[in-house]
């Protein structure tokens, strides 16, 4: 039976299952992770932070190859999954490159690469800056801002089913909380040494 398929304003073609999550996996994983019944509980033993920050690591390139699959369904080939995190780094902003760098935390060779491709592909347009013509300014294009769009679309489906109800959201909420304490903590640290830690 073929399956039915929509195509988007950016061209790509949609399938109803893209981004779609087997809901047999989220069952092992609550099977296999029970919610912590106290706050005794949600303390595991010899829980440190390094093994908070594999963790960080680990999900993050799960969610890359998670990326990489819905690019793929999409039909999107010509930008990698570190690519469209960039995309979604712009956002809504018109930048300097200097910018970008400093709010994606981005190595200024990568950085360059991962630009330079997004421009050739049309995702994004750079400019002049109007009071330095030296300094490039960068912002999405209509391409750009299609594709983020339907990621965002897909994305909704992973956290309806990370967040289904009111007591996972206030998790969710928790876990946003910190790494958002972690970011900063560890921002301070390279900026100003231990002494940023307090």
């Amino acid at each position: 039976m073929m399956e039915e398929r929509t195509e988007n304003k950016g061209g790509a073609v949609l399938s109803p299952h893209v981004g779609s999550i087997g809901h047999a996996a989220v069952q092992d994983f609550a099977a296999d992770h029970p919610s912590p019944r106290n706050e005794s509980e949600a303390s595991e033993p010899g829980l440190v932070h390094l093994e908070l920050v594999r963790v960080v690591e680990r999900v993050y390139r799960r969610y890359l190859d998670l990326l990489r699959n819905d690019l793929t369904r999409l039909g999107v080939d010509d930008v990698s999954p570190s690519q469209v995190m960039m995309l979604f780094t712009i956002g809504g902003d018109d930048l300097s490159v200097r910018d970008l760098i400093d709010r994606g935390h981005y190595l200024g060779s990568n950085a360059s690469y991962n630009l330079k491709r997004l421009v050739e592909c049309g995702y994004v347009e750079r400019s002049a800056s109007p009071r330095d013509r030296r300094a490039a300014r960068i912002r999405l294009s209509e391409r750009g801002q299609n594709l983020c769009d339907l990621i965002r679309k897909i994305d909704e489906t992973y956290h309806r089913l990370i967040v289904r109800d009111e007591e996972q959201s206030r998790e969710f909420g928790i876990a946003f909380h910190m790494l958002r304490r972690l970011e900063h903590v560890w921002t301070n640290a390279v900026r100003y040494g231990e002494a940023g830690l307090v």
